[in-house]
C-alpha cells in the first residue's frame, strides 16, 4: 500500500493537497520542488521523481492525517468499483436469471442489495484504514522483494497459508455472528437476501462485513507477505466475495467452497460458513453438500428451513 500511495501521491494527491491547503514557504526551483527523501518506497522497484507540487502543501506525505484520508478515499473508491463493477459483470453472465422468479426473491432486492452495500462500504472503508496506516509506517510484516523471503520456498507457500489462515478465521467469525446475541442486530441483515444475486456480496451491516475482513489485515501482522503478493491477494478476496454470490449453479466441488455451498448458506442458515474451502465446515459438522437445483423450489426439504435464526 505505501507504493501504491507513492504513485497516487505523485500523479494525483501532490496537487490536490497543494490545492487544499497550499504552504506559502514552499521554494520552488527550475519548476520542480527538491524533495530527495520523497517516492522513497517507489524507489525500491523503479525511479519514479516527485512531483513539482511534492511539498506545496502544509500537509506532507507523511502526516498521519493526510495518510489517513488519502488511504479512506483510495480504498472507498475502490471498493465501490470492484462492487459494483464485478457485481455488473457477473449478474449479465454468470448468474442464472430464474432465480429473478423465485418465491423468496424480494420484490425490488437487487435495488435493496446496492442500497445496503454502498451504505455499508464507506464504515467498513473507515474501520479497515487503521490497518493500512500500520503498514506503510512499517507496523506490518510485508517486505519488498522475493530475496527477503524468511527461507526457501516461502515465496510459494505464503499463498496457501494466507488462504488458510483467512479461511480458519472468517469461519469461525462468520459463525460466531450465528449465536442469538449478535444475530439478530448484526448479521442478519445480510440473510434478509435467501437469494442472493451478486450485488449482495457487500449488502452487510458495517460492522458484520469488516470483521469477517479481519483475518486478511491480520495476516500479515503476524506472517511475512511479499508486497505485491499482499495486492494480488487483496484483489482476489474482494472479487470472491462478489463471486460466491452470484448464486450459479456451476459444477460444484467438494473443497472448494463455491458459489453453490454459500448459496445454501443462505437458504438454510447453519450451514457453509467457510470462505474459500469446505474444510472447517466438514471438521465442525456445518457442511451441507448442494443439491443441483434444489434451491430453486418453492420450499426447502421438508417444507420449512432448517436451523433458521429468527
Amino acid at each position: 500500500m505505501d507504493i501504491f500511495l507513492d504513485v497516487l501521491d505523485t500523479f494525483i494527491l501532490d496537487r490536490c493537497y497543494a490545492f487544499l491547503s497550499p504552504d506559502p514557504t514552499a521554494i520552488l526551483k527550475d519548476g520542480s520542488l527538491t524533495a530527495p527523501e520523497l517516492n522513497r518506497h517507489v524507489k525500491v522497484y523503479y525511479p519514479l521523481q516527485p512531483s513539482k507540487w511534492a511539498e506545496a502543501s502544509l500537509w506532507k506525505r507523511d502526516d498521519l492525517s493526510r495518510q489517513a484520508l488519502s488511504l479512506y478515499l483510495i480504498t472507498w473508491l475502490f471498493a465501490m468499483i470492484m462492487y459494483l463493477l464485478g457485481s455488473l459483470v457477473l449478474y449479465h453472465t454468470l448468474f442464472d436469471k430464474r432465480l429473478l422468479r423465485h418465491p423468496r426473491f424480494l420484490a425490488n432486492q437487487i435495488k435493496l442489495e446496492i442500497n445496503q452495500g454502498i451504505s455499508a462500504i464507506p464504515t467498513i472503508t473507515l474501520l479497515t484504514v487503521p490497518f493500512f496506516i500500520a503498514e506503510i509506517r512499517g507496523w506490518s510484516k510485508l517486505y519488498d522483494f522475493t530475496s527477503q523471503s524468511p527461507f526457501w520456498g516461502y515465496t510459494l507457500l505464503q499463498y496457501p497459508l494466507f488462504i488458510c489462515f483467512t479461511d480458519s478465521g472468517i469461519y469461525w467469525i462468520h459463525r460466531g455472528l450465528h449465536h442469538p446475541l449478535v444475530y439478530r442486530w448484526l448479521h442478519k441483515p445480510h440473510h434478509k437476501w435467501a437469494v442472493p444475486t451478486p450485488f449482495a456480496s457487500y449488502a452487510f451491516h458495517p460492522l458484520d462485513g469488516w470483521s469477517q475482513s479481519l483475518p486478511y489485515h491480520i495476516f500479515p501482522m503476524i506472517f511475512p507477505l511479499q508486497k505485491v503478493a499482499y495486492l494480488g491477494l487483496f484483489v482476489f478476496v474482494t472479487m470472491w466475495t462478489v463471486l460466491i454470490h452470484d448464486a450459479e449453479y456451476l459444477p460444484t466441488s467438494e473443497i472448494i467452497n463455491g458459489a453453490s455451498c454459500h448459496t445454501m448458506h443462505h437458504l438454510y442458515f447453519n450451514y457453509n460458513y467457510g470462505q474459500f474451502t469446505t474444510a472447517w465446515d466438514r471438521l465442525g459438522g456445518t457442511y451441507r453438500k448442494p443439491k443441483g437445483d434444489a434451491f430453486m423450489e418453492a420450499k426447502p426439504e421438508h417444507g420449512k428451513i432448517e436451523g433458521k435464526c429468527d
